[in-house]
Parts: structure tokens; sequence; C-alpha cells
């Protein structure tokens, strides 16, 4: 009699826990990518594979062997290109830069998508505002990005001249944020 009351304890404890759990989820303010919402619990890896706009971009992170990074405690701010964004250079490319045999190039492409730090649009605008209307930044791959603001849009500028428009910010996440992109930005 004992075990069965304590069985029945342990599974409405159980109920409890996961509606509980369920109810958090369903607090979390998010925003919606990809058809998905992006949950600020949750890290940068675990919100991206849910997007079906940025199929691309995961599988190139898995491809170059950087997912347990984008999972670590960072913070990162990532610049997410788009399926789109990938299919607008030249055809070949992607299928190209995922062979083992180019990993490096792609790291180093991917990894200039990411600066270290949470930099929401609040904070790029601090810096844009000190840089008198442009913010340099320092990615990961240890090149330079451009933040400016553009009719109230927030744009990045390569190292070559190529440009980008942030078309969602503010994507938080465990690790970081997330600003998404229409166009692949290259390092030199």
């Amino acid at each position: 009699m004992k075990s069965i009351k304590s069985i029945c304890l342990m599974l409405v404890a159980s109920v409890f826990f996961h509606a509980s759990f369920a109810q958090n989820m369903m607090n979390e303010k998010t925003v919606e990518v990809g058809g998905a919402p992006m949950y600020p619990s949750k890290n940068i890896v675990e919100n991206a594979v849910n997007s079906k706009d940025h199929t691309t971009l995961v599988a190139a992170v898995k491809a170059a062997g950087l997912v347990e990074t984008l999972q670590g405690t960072g913070p990162f701010t990532v610049f997410a290109p788009t399926n789109a964004a990938f299919d607008m250079l030249p055809k070949g490319t992607v299928e190209n830069l995922v062979k083992p045999e180019n990993k490096a190039k792609l790291t180093s492409i991917l990894t200039y998508h990411v600066v270290a730090g949470r930099l929401g649009t609040m904070e790029l605008d601090e810096w844009i505002k000190k840089g008198s209307g442009t913010a340099e930044l320092t990615t990961v791959a240890g090149g330079k990005l451009w933040v400016m603001k553009k009719d109230g849009k927030y744009m990045l500028k390569d190292e070559n001249g190529g440009m980008a428009t942030v078309t969602i910010g503010n994507v938080y996440q465990s690790n970081g944020v997330i600003h998404v992109i229409d166009h692949v930005v290259l390092p030199k």
C-alpha cells in the first residue's frame, strides 16, 4: 500500500513538473525564424536546426565541425545568412565548401559571421554612435565587419565591400544572439 502511495505521489509530481516546464517554454518571449519559434532558453544550434530558412547554414556548421563551439557558453553574436543568401553565391560554391578538403576555408567563412559577445541592436546602436555612424566589429575569424544603419535597417559591410541587411534582429539565445542576414559576408 505504501509503495502504491509513493508511486502515485511521484506520478503527480512528474505531471506537475512537466506541466510547469511546458508552461515556462510557452511563457518565453520567442521570435519566429524560418517558421519556428526561437527560444531564449535554448542555445544557438538548438534553435537554428528548427529554422527551415537556415538548413544550409546548419549543414555548413556541421561540416565545419562548429556545432560543439556554437553550443558552448559563448556568448556569441551570429550574423546568420539564410538559405536564399547562400543561393546567391556562384553555383557549386556551397557544395564545394562542405567537402572535407575545404573544411579550413569553410570554417574561416562561418567564423567570419560570428563576433564574441552578445550584441543586440541596442549595443550595436551604441557602437554605431561611438563610431560616428559605423561600428567596426572583429569577428571570431579575426577579420573585420562594419555595421551601420540605413533607413532604419542594420547593414553589414564585409572586407570586400559586400553588403548584407539584417532582416530579423535580436533573436536571443541562451548563449548569445542571432541576427538573420540576407547575404553571405566574406573575408578577404
